[in-house]
C-alpha cells in the first residue's frame, strides 16, 4: 500500500472534485461533498458523501484514510489524481 502524504484539506477537496464529487455545503470548518452514482438508465441509484475538515494546516493521515474510505476511493486512485 502506498504512503499517503500529509496535505491540506483544500487539496483533498480538489482531488475529490476531480473524481466527481461536488461541494454541497460548508458548516464552520467542515466541507461536505457528495457524488451521485448513476445507472445505465440515467437514474440515481446511490449517493456517496464525505466530510473534509479545514481547521488545521494539514489533514491527519487517519482522517485522510477515513475520508477516502467514505468516498470509496483507493489510496492508489487518490495518489494518481493528486
Amino acid at each position: 500500500m502506498p504512503r499517503l502524504p500529509r496535505i491540506k484539506g483544500s487539496e483533498v477537496i480538489r482531488v475529490l472534485e476531480q473524481l466527481g464529487f461536488v461541494q454541497v455545503r460548508q458548516r464552520g470548518s467542515h466541507v461536505i461533498l457528495k457524488k451521485q452514482i448513476i445507472d445505465d438508465n440515467q437514474e440515481v441509484i446511490n449517493e456517496i458523501g464525505c466530510v473534509v475538515p479545514l481547521h488545521r494546516k494539514t489533514v491527519a493521515l487517519g482522517t485522510l484514510r477515513n475520508i477516502l474510505n467514505q468516498a470509496g476511493i483507493s489510496d492508489e486512485e487518490f495518489l494518481e489524481n493528486l
